[in-house]
């Protein structure tokens, strides 16, 4: 049913619509009826602002909202060159926003890399790398992935580079894993690069070796990965502005107007700003300027960043940001840094804690000094010993900086003490939480097999920090875990705690849970403050950009367990149709 509105009602919004701009209701026919470019009408559109929450219609002009109310008054302001869209009672929201993903190198992932599903089994593997060594006669390199973190713990290979060997057909092969921080090659690849039997680990990351010996056995943990993807070939600068194109293309069909790239290398940097000139961009992108990932003992290159954030800044590219790696994942590879031991393993030296790249002294150095510079930084904490020692040093740098309005983010931040949910709230530091993995599923059973079920059983803890009144954000961290940049599964996650795609039972944390209307609140409201953009879009609101979905069924009707489901058919950014089915 649509929204009911008194005739009291109705006049009191849409006069503070226009009067906004500063004309009398009276009038407003009269001045609007040959510049109104567009409106939306018979709508059941949610505006996520509490005065004014759910109207019929909307105007919209010089890709903003004007004015907004039912569809009998917002029909007056329309000229015969005005654009009509009739939703005919379906449901709209603001645009959404992924504040965590990597958009481009999933995009040109999906373009020009051997890509296989998390949950390829050993067969299906060997089947896609067949093949991609079959369509790529001239590469020297078999570039892609991702396999599940725990692929070595339920298949007995034992000797992974040699397994990729039988089908590389004489290439390089390098693959990826799940999270994004290890890596899989075989004997060509090492080579290449150099690692052999006498190459030490790097501080941060590890070679792993074959069983009695000192040779690699192919996989590569944390820094090593990042010895081995440094010797990688780049990608072309027109493939990069192709993956641009198609990483926008997607997140506007999943209703996605705002995105933010956790980990933006300077090619990625040039690529967005090259599109956006061209009149190309078709969302809103804050790109994170990134950094040397792996163990470091210095202050990063300040001048090097704010020359970048400079040089590649564009009208809807923002570029005011950074990322720091602290640690890894808490998968098998046990690279996150936690309070607690590890479970014992092999592998692993007794009691095992996991590692930070960063220590609490230069952490301090590098937030001051950023936040001197006007920087939000993004740092990624997996481990509740990295997300305390983060905290730690967000606290010190606030104190030398004396800025604490930028709103840091603790990326991944899923486990954490009960004192230091309550500091995320007084220090104005944001828990980026990672909502599409929030269930069981493949990495949650590598979780399970470092931590034990118990630890790994409470994992997110959203509703915690939601009544401490921390501020949260959703991303889905795309490539890494999951499939897709689709927002709604990870929404259904957050209200369910459970496989929005129906193949695992069971659920993770289900106490956790969170309602629709919050989850929906952290990717618009939220998630604009995380663009930095929150006096521009997040909601539909008189002034505000006109940014808006409209979705096939009505939500808020919906079952839970439906939320998935849910298509856009209608994306309207900066008032302009950017996709309609």
């Amino acid at each position: 049913m649509l929204y009911k509105y008194t005739i009291s009602t109705n006049t009191k919004y849409l006069t503070k619509a226009v009067l906004a701009l500063g004309l009398a209701l009276s009038a407003a026919q009269t001045a609007f009826a040959d510049t109104v470019d567009s409106i939306v009408i018979n709508g059941e559109i949610h505006t996520m602002e509490a005065a004014q929450p759910i109207v019929q219609a909307v105007a919209v002009k010089d890709g903003k909202f004007i004015a907004l109310g039912t569809s009998a008054d917002i029909k007056k302001l329309a000229g015969p060159d005005t654009e009509v869209h009739d939703l005919m009672g379906r449901v709209a929201l603001p645009g959404l926003v992924d504040a965590h993903s990597h958009p481009t190198d999933g995009a040109i992932a999906n373009l020009f890399s051997c890509k296989f599903e998390f949950t390829a089994t050993a067969d299906e593997i060997a089947s896609t790398l067949t093949k991609c060594v079959a369509e790529n006669p001239d590469a020297g390199w078999i570039i892609g992935g991702r396999w599940d973190s725990n692929f070595f713990e339920n298949n007995d290979i034992e000797s992974p580079r040699k397994w990729l060997d039988q089908y590389a057909g004489g290439k390089a092969v390098y693959f990826s894993d799940d999270s994004g921080h290890n890596g899989w090659a075989n004997t060509k690849a090492l080579e290449l690069v150099g690692v052999t039997a006498e190459t030490k680990d790097p501080a941060g990351g590890t070679f792993v070796r074959e069983a009695g010996s000192t040779v690699p056995n192919g996989l590569l943990l944390e820094e090593a990965q990042v010895v081995m993807e440094a010797a990688l070939p780049d990608w072309s600068e027109s493939q990069y502005i192709a993956g641009v194109k198609e990483m926008a293309r997607l997140a506007n069909r999943y209703g996605i107007t705002g995105i933010k790239d956790a980990n933006a290398r300077e090619p990625i940097l040039k690529a967005y700003q090259a599109v956006d000139q061209s009149g190309a961009l078709t969302l809103r992108v804050a790109a994170l300027v990134s950094t040397p990932y792996g163990h470091r003992e210095v202050p990063l290159d300040y001048n090097r960043i704010e020359k970048l954030s400079s040089k590649y800044a564009s009208p809807l590219v923002d570029t005011r940001f950074v990322k720091i790696f602290d640690d890894g994942v808490p998968t098998v590879s046990r690279t996150a840094a936690m309070l607690d031991p590890y479970l014992p393993d092999e592998n692993f030296p007794d009691n095992y804690r996991g590692m930070l790249h960063v220590g609490e002294d230069i952490l301090v150095t590098d937030v001051s000094e950023l936040e001197k510079r006007g920087f939000t930084v993004k740092i990624h904490t997996a481990g509740d010993r990295s997300v305390h020692v983060a905290l730690n040093a967000i606290e010190k740098a606030h104190a030398i900086s004396g800025r604490s309005d930028l709103r840091h983010e603790l990326a991944h931040a899923g486990y954490m003490t009960t004192d230091d949910i309550k500091r995320f709230k007084s220090l104005n530091v944001v828990a980026d939480l990672s909502p599409y993995l929030w269930h069981p599923s493949p990495i949650i059973f590598s979780i399970e097999t470092a931590l034990g079920k118990e630890r790994a059983d409470r994992y997110w803890p959203i509703k915690d920090l939601l009544a401490a009144g921390a501020p949260v954000l959703a991303g889905s961290d795309w490539p890494a875990a999951v499939p897709s940049l689709n927002p709604w599964i990870g929404i259904e996650a957050m209200v369910t705690r459970r496989d929005p795609y129906g193949k695992t039972p069971g659920a993770l944390w289900p106490e956790q849970a969170i309602s629709l209307e919050q989850a929906l609140e952290i990717f618009t409201i939220d998630g604009a403050k995380a663009l930095r953009k929150d006096d521009v879009t997040g909601s539909i609101k008189v002034g505000k950009s006109a940014d808006m979905i409209v979705l096939d069924h009505n939500i808020f009707k919906t079952p839970a367990e439906d939320i998935a489901e849910t298509k856009v058919e209608l994306v309207l950014f900066q008032g302009k149709v950017v996709l309609e089915k």
